[in-house]
């Protein structure tokens, strides 16, 4: 790790009444913002680019460019839409922030909107986060009453009004235009592109999507500036991220360390392995991202040092496994959450995951072939590429990268087969 980070998106969580927008102003709150609207738009974007802030959602496209994609002209309405739609199996960093600090949320919004001309914004938030869908509402209120919010926020002449919407419980919504869509009350199915959400989005108007984090980093770069910025991270993904830790480790939660940060170092932050139990394998950014094994403790996770590794930064959702947890387990796990959440829009990830889903269910049981290795890769490459969003790229993850490094143990279930109820060599530690 670099030098120690001073919490920077976490420095308000531990401080009593958190999400009150009286402790907000107390440490800082809503400075930036006088300072961003005391600025152009085109200042604005061009700070974002600078300080290299790139997407928190999984995908870590540069913020300043989507954002200079907006058109300048303002025939239409412009719209920004916060994704919080936080479904991904292992990942838990954007219920957490708006729960402790939502002024963070409502003022990178009122900034990124004033920066895109926007003068509506939408907060998607997962249906069943009951709590933080109040909290919100809450913080949404209190920054109306103090000007933040509404027509003509601090005298600037900006107007800007804040929704804070309630998902239905669909993963698939976490993908941008089904949320567009699930927003418009229709049924949430991912959208053909282009056009893309920029050129006609939400309503068929130009619209920014935007992760919880991401623009709740937007303030801190206000004020700070993009050298400081850069100052943490590496090069080519600057600035701090909040890593999700669950699984075997003595204490899950969020940690907030600079980009680049290895699992060895976040291990060292969360007590290291629960039990002393060694480690066996562990998901760098949530279950749709292809496995690592301890071979990969000093990986730099940012964007490009995932990837280099063969996987993916995602969400930086860290899922530790343990040497008690089946791999061919866990895999099935992941497989029918992917299998159930899958939209039915297209065939290869409607039929594909059914398909993973119910050999991997036989093998795990016991009843399992050699052919069904072959038969899992073969669907896989049928659903890689071929799906019409995402979530089947993602369902194939885990399986391809299990059989890469854990075949053996796929070949243990396939060698049980007869043995009429055989359970499998390992079991999940939760099962």
């Amino acid at each position: 790790m670099t030098d120690p980070l001073t919490p920077v998106l976490t420095k308000r969580w531990l401080s009593p009444n958190s999400w009150r927008l009286e402790t907000y102003e107390r440490l800082e709150g809503y400075t930036a913002l006088r300072k961003a609207l005391a600025g152009t738009p085109e200042q604005l974007v061009q700070l974002i680019k600078d300080a290299g802030l790139r997407g928190r959602g999984g995908a870590g496209f540069p913020a300043g460019v989507k954002w200079s994609f907006m058109p300048p002209n303002e025939d239409k309405p412009h719209y920004l839409v916060i994704n919080a739609d936080e479904g991904e199996p292992g990942t838990c960093k954007d219920i957490p922030l708006m729960m402790a600090d939502p002024h963070s949320l409502i003022e990178g919004c009122v900034i990124a909107a004033y920066a895109m001309r926007s003068h509506r914004c939408f907060i998607y938030v997962r249906g069943e986060a009951l709590h933080c869908i109040r909290r919100l509402n809450s913080a949404v209120r209190e920054a109306y009453q103090a000007g933040y919010l509404g027509k003509n926020i601090l005298g600037a002449g900006f107007d800007l009004d804040i929704t804070v919407h309630a998902g239905a419980g669909a993963y698939i919504c976490g993908e941008e235009t089904a949320l567009l869509d699930s927003l418009e009350g229709r049924r949430g199915q991912p959208r053909l592109k282009p056009p893309f959400p920029a050129a006609a989005g939400l309503y068929a108007a130009p619209t920014t999507v935007n992760n919880v984090e991401t623009i709740a980093s937007a303030p801190y770069i206000v004020n700070g500036g993009a050298d400081w910025f850069r100052k943490m991270g590496r090069e080519k993904s600057p600035g701090p991220k909040i890593y999700s830790i669950s699984g075997h480790v003595e204490h899950p939660g969020q940690y907030e360390a600079p980009l680049g940060t290895t699992l060895r170092e976040l291990l060292d932050l969360a007590g290291g392995m629960k039990d002393s139990i060694p480690l066996k394998f562990w998901t760098p950014g949530g279950s749709s991202t292809p496995l690592f094994t301890p071979e990969h403790l000093d990986v730099p996770l940012d964007f490009e040092g995932a990837a280099e590794a063969g996987s993916m930064l995602g969400t930086t959702a860290v899922q530790v496994f343990n040497e008690t947890v089946s791999v061919p387990w866990a895999v099935m796990k992941w497989t029918k959450f992917y299998e159930h959440e899958s939209c039915g829009k297209c065939t290869p990830c409607r039929e594909g995951t059914y398909w993973l889903a119910h050999i991997l269910e036989r093998m795990v049981a016991g009843r399992g072939t050699k052919e069904d290795i072959d038969t899992l890769l073969d669907v896989c490459d049928n659903i890689l590429g071929r799906a019409f969003c995402a979530l089947g790229d993602g369902a194939v993850s885990p399986i391809t990268s299990g059989i890469k490094y854990f075949r053996d143990e796929f070949l243990a279930l396939c060698e049980q087969q007869g043995d009429q109820g055989a359970e499998p060599q390992l079991v999940g530690a939760q099962a």
